[in-house]
């Protein structure tokens, strides 16, 4: 799995013209699946996004996680992010699971973020064109795969 977890001050996701997630501060989560991804995956991946130290303490220091803050997420399903450029200008998006697969591992992620963070977690719809809308606050962007665990 892959994941851009972005720091956010407000962040929505619109699908035709309604608004269908939204929060402020917190956490927005591009997700991206591939087939070889399993429950081990996401046990690691949400267990690291949860206890990320990105939010700011009293002395303005990046040592507080979302749970500390008690901040909001909101995850989008980002097939994309398996994006093979390797060979030509088109991108190839092979090692993006299909959504027989990822549909369930997705599903699976949200719910292991919600027990993690103790809170409903929003989300786009699996497939659909969203348009995302972001405050980026610092900008602090990290990005993270659970295939490189780094």
């Amino acid at each position: 799995m892959k994941a851009v977890i972005q720091r956010v001050s407000q962040a929505s996701v619109t699908i035709d013209s309604k608004i269908v997630a939204e929060i402020q501060k917190g956490l927005l989560i591009l997700v991206g699946i591939e087939d070889s991804d399993n429950q081990e995956d996401i046990i690691w991946l949400t267990s690291k996004i949860i206890n990320l130290r990105i939010f700011a303490d009293e002395n303005d220091v990046m040592n507080l996680s979302v749970k500390d803050i008690n901040g909001e997420i909101i995850v989008v399903s980002q097939f994309t992010l398996h994006a093979s450029t390797k060979k030509g200008n088109r991108p190839s998006y092979i090692k993006a699971s299909k959504p027989e697969t990822a549909i369930p591992l997705y599903e699976s992620f949200v719910k292991q973020l919600e027990t993690e963070l103790g809170n409903k977690i929003q989300t786009g719809i699996f497939g659909a064109d969203m348009q995302v809308s972001l405050v980026n606050d610092g900008p602090v962007t990290i990005i993270i795969d659970s295939k490189n665990k780094e």
